[in-house]
């Protein structure tokens, strides 16, 4: 496992730097989503719905890549290669209402659909690179 060195930690905990995650579709092309991110100390967390592209992606194929820009200073930036190493619904409503605050600055998310089921993904990061 990859260390996200401490001077870039800022972009997954407390900047509203989006991230942009890389899953691979069945045939082995990429598909680039813009999303929130989280850092547990050890992960990068994934907060999205069941059923989405992204979420079956994850589901099927392992492998992912991140692209982290600074919001204030786009030449610098995390990027991450990394493994999905766990998927769950548990503390998953919380935890968007969590990133909804730091996002976005409200309390509850959103953009939640009815009968939306959320699900966090736990990656870890195989390669580490950044810049700035």
């Amino acid at each position: 496992m990859a260390q996200i060195p401490e001077n870039f930690q800022d972009l997954l905990t407390k900047k509203q730097a989006f991230a942009n995650l890389a899953t691979l579709m069945k045939d082995g092309t990429p598909q680039v989503t813009p999303v929130w991110v989280d850092f547990d100390g050890t992960h990068v967390l994934i907060n999205t719905a069941a059923g989405r592209l992204k979420d079956k992606n994850m589901q099927a194929r392992d492998q992912v890549g991140l692209s982290v820009s600074d919001p204030e200073n786009p030449y610098r930036y995390l990027g991450i290669q990394g493994k999905i190493v766990g998927r769950t619904e548990e503390g998953a409503d919380e935890h968007i209402d969590r990133m909804a605050m730091r996002y976005m600055g409200k309390e509850k998310y959103p953009f939640r659909a009815e009968g939306e089921v959320r699900v966090i993904y736990r990656v870890e990061p195989l390669k580490v690179h950044t810049m700035g």
